[in-house]
């Protein structure tokens, strides 16, 4: 089983990794139906032929939106907007070549990035954070500045390949993290 796990990790991660590189020159027409290929923001609800993510209809319309940030050329941003689309929320995206310093301006920590960083109401959600963990966080509004998923933990929602265990941290306002969820255990 280790070696399998292995195999597929060597095989899986660099083309999870180079999906987010590989689109570097595509033309606007390339991106998905919900990705912009300017600093600007598009909105598109799933369709309903999306077998990428539950129907819409399941979900109450009343959620709040949730704006992406992500580098114009990274896929598996594309593939987590879509699970949190499943999921009914409404998802802007934003193509930002500055991300490193939109990530500062929103407070997240060293250390504790990853590809894109999304917004929901006065919250970060930094990279591939289950949507559980934000329908939890808007619940329970703690006194934080949000969620992150340090790095890109492969079977996380977006990161194709065998659920591997990560954690989700919690980012306190002065910076500090502590766990809040534990994935693929």
């Amino acid at each position: 089983m280790r070696r399998f796990t292995s195999v597929l990790t060597t095989v899986m991660l660099p083309l999870a990794l180079a999906s987010c590189e590989g689109r570097k020159d595509a033309p606007p027409e390339a991106f998905g139906p919900h990705e912009v290929a300017s600093p600007a923001t598009k909105v598109t609800p799933p369709q309903a032929d999306d077998k990428s993510a539950p129907h819409v209809a399941e979900h109450p319309a009343t959620l709040p939106r949730i704006t992406m940030h992500k580098d114009p050329n990274c896929e598996c941003c594309s593939l987590w907007a879509r699970h949190v689309e499943g999921a009914g929320f409404p998802v802007s995206v934003v193509a930002d070549t500055h991300m490193d310093a939109f990530k500062r301006s929103v407070g997240v920590p060293a250390g504790k990035g990853s590809c894109h960083t999304a917004q929901v109401e006065g919250y970060f959600i930094e990279g591939h954070v289950p949507v559980e963990d934000i329908q939890r966080l808007l619940a329970e509004r703690p006194d934080a500045r949000g969620l992150a998923a340090p790095g890109m933990p492969i079977g996380s929602p977006g990161m194709p390949g065998p659920a591997r265990p990560y954690t989700v941290y919690l980012i306190g306002k002065d910076g500090s993290s502590t766990p809040y969820s534990q994935h693929g255990h």
